[in-house]
């Protein structure tokens, strides 16, 4: 019989789905992650290549340096007040697997299932690909043969609008995906030195980005343009038919919008959570990592952004080719080395962030294994203590959504099917933090004497806070993002049948 959630104590007792062991006994995991490593995969799997990107498309509907940094303030806010909302789960429930578990136990299986649906569907395994893609983009700069047009097989249209295709940068990203999925499968060791590494790397690169803008990339002209008309607004691109920044309502409207952007860069904050059962003292670690990682990152994310205003003109930040604000500023800094140097420190953000993502993955499709609600084999670990068949179905759906391609007929040109997939679910994402954040006050008054290690800071205003900002951004979304929105909506009601088909065939 699945589990209908009854109270913590009680769980852990007597409910579990009929021939599994018991979720909260995961005797085989080992805990070797201590608060640095938990830190550094908190901070590994938020920055991967969007603080790099996504400010020159909300520049563009921003319109100038001071709005951009208001925007960038606002995920920062957001992502913290959810940090240290989620600590408290985190030091309540410290089981593998965390939203999924999380949205279990205050709401029902069904809610839990559908994250984790998504999150296997499109989420985690999208993410890992458009990461390894971006891994291959750039390495392709330091190494020309690797190119999305350098085809080794195909690309094979499957109607008017996809298509499939095996190109060298697609291999490249899928040999990374495997890579990181094997070097998974050893150990829970293994994959921390390799987070640890790069995420020092990573950080380091970072700060000389930050560094080379405050400093030998200082530019009078810049400084004038976005500081000195810090709330002007140039070249403003519509966020709607007839709707520019330009108004206050419209401003609101793109503050909203571009969260797509900055949220999205600081994405799978929470993802060492999933590795709850790996964690050391898991009650006091993961909210104390879960809030440090947040704060460091998205102060270090606008830390990056002033540096982009120092040395570039809004109008440079607008238009930086394919949007790579971070390669526009090392190139009028270095000439002629800048893209290289970017490069470089992309690729080595990308393979962290891609490790970060194949370790923590797994061990929500783990738990949904022990509730019966994944591959039965999933529910198992190796010798090593991690749950490899679970790295092999992730690794293999990564790679998976590494070929598809769409097609506009219009230019010709192709692109990736997972770069819509993961336009669609953001939305969809949002929904289940909101959920997640409100499980917080849920629980409090129907488990209200369950242990909590750590109570959220300033509760009930800190939830509240961000509940209300995301579900204003949310409702933005719908109505003037619909595009990319609803079907987003579609993916996770897909896993409604899927959930009811497999709760049938656990009885």
């Amino acid at each position: 019989m699945l589990f209908v959630p009854l109270g913590y104590n009680q769980r852990i007792t007597m409910s579990q789905p009929t021939g599994t062991k018991p979720a909260n006994q995961q005797e085989g995991f080992v805990r070797a992650l201590g608060m640095f490593d938990s830190t550094m995969i908190v901070i590994g799997t938020m920055i991967g290549s969007g603080i790099f990107i996504v400010s020159a498309d909300m520049s563009r509907m921003l319109g100038g340096g001071g709005w951009l940094l208001v925007a960038w303030l606002v995920s920062a806010l957001l992502t913290i007040a959810a940090a240290i909302s989620y600590g408290e789960l985190a030091s309540m429930i410290p089981e593998a697997g965390g939203m999924y578990v999380y949205l279990r136990e205050a709401f029902s299986p069904l809610i839990g299932f559908l994250y984790g649906w998504t999150l296997y569907t499109v989420i985690q395994t999208g993410t890992i690909a458009a990461v390894a893609v971006g891994f291959a983009r750039f390495s392709g700069l330091l190494f020309p043969v690797i190119s999305e047009s350098n085809y080794i097989l195909g690309p094979y249209q499957l109607g008017s609008s996809y298509a499939i295709s095996l190109s060298t940068a697609q291999l490249t990203a899928i040999c990374i995906i495997a890579l990181l999925t094997w070097t998974n499968t050893k150990g829970i060791q293994y994959g921390k030195i390799i987070q640890n590494t790069f995420t020092v790397a990573k950080l380091g690169s970072l700060f000389g980005l930050i560094i080379a803008g405050f400093t030998i990339g200082r530019n009078a002209h810049a400084i004038d343009v976005n500081f000195g008309h810090f709330w002007d607004q140039f070249n403003l691109t519509p966020v709607s038919a007839g709707l520019t920044a330009a108004t206050s309502f419209g401003l609101f409207i793109a503050i909203c919008v571009s969260q797509t952007g900055s949220l999205f860069a600081a994405d799978s904050w929470h993802d060492i959570t999933f590795a709850a059962a790996e964690v050391k003292d898991p009650k006091r670690t993961l909210p104390r990592s879960l809030v440090l990682g947040t704060v460091i990152v998205m102060g270090i994310y606008l830390l990056a952004n002033v540096a982009y205003l120092m040395t570039l003109p809004i109008q440079a930040i607008q238009g930086a080719p394919a949007d790579r604000v971070a390669t526009a500023m090392l190139e009028a800094i270095w000439p002629g080395w800048g893209s290289s140097i970017m490069a470089v420190a992309i690729m080595v953000s990308a393979f962290g962030c891609v490790n970060s993502l194949v370790l923590a993955g797994p061990r929500v499709y783990y738990a949904m294994a022990m509730d019966g609600l994944f591959l039965k084999s999933a529910g198992t670990l190796n010798k090593s203590g991690v749950p490899a068949k679970s790295l092999i179905v992730q690794g293999i759906w990564s790679a998976a959504l590494v070929l598809p391609r769409t097609f506009d007929s219009s230019t010709g040109k192709y692109g990736n099917l997972y770069s819509n997939l993961l336009d669609w679910v953001i939305s969809a994402a949002l929904i289940f933090y909101i959920l997640t954040i409100a499980g917080v006050m849920r629980l409090r008054v129907t488990r209200p004497n369950v242990e909590r290690p750590y109570k959220t800071l300033g509760y009930p205003v800190v939830p509240l806070l961000y509940i209300l900002g995301s579900t204003a951004i949310l409702i933005t979304l719908f109505v003037y993002r619909g595009p990319t929105t609803w079907p987003g909506l579609v993916i996770v009601l897909l896993g409604v049948p899927v959930y009811f088909s497999m709760k049938k065939s656990v009885h």
